[in-house]
């Protein structure tokens, strides 16, 4: 007797679909920050900014929409002052704490 073959459709998911407020970016955030790896937290912050709408984060952190795509991605390497002024144009802050 043949086994059917079940069809599986998937679709891709984007986190930046799924982070609707305040307090899920900075959670969000937050655990990027809390693994050490810098590429991750670029591509974090290029989530939470296609979340916001990328257009709108490169028009108020002065940087072009491509390189910020590009910056942030998980293969980019943005230079701290790409990532600060990212910060900035996303309403939030970097602290420091005693690990």
């Amino acid at each position: 007797m043949a086994k059917a073959k079940l069809k599986v459709k998937t679709q891709r998911w984007d986190v930046a679909e799924h982070l609707n407020g305040e307090a899920e970016i900075v959670a969000y955030l937050e655990a990027a920050l809390e693994e050490g790896d810098p590429a991750l937290v670029a591509a974090a912050l290029g989530d939470i900014a296609r979340a916001r709408g990328m257009a709108a984060i490169a028009r108020e952190s002065g940087l072009g929409r491509e390189s910020l795509y590009k910056a942030l991605s998980p293969e980019g390497n943005p230079e701290f002052s790409t990532i600060l002024k990212v910060v900035r144009a996303l309403g939030l802050k970097l602290h420091a704490s005693v690990a």
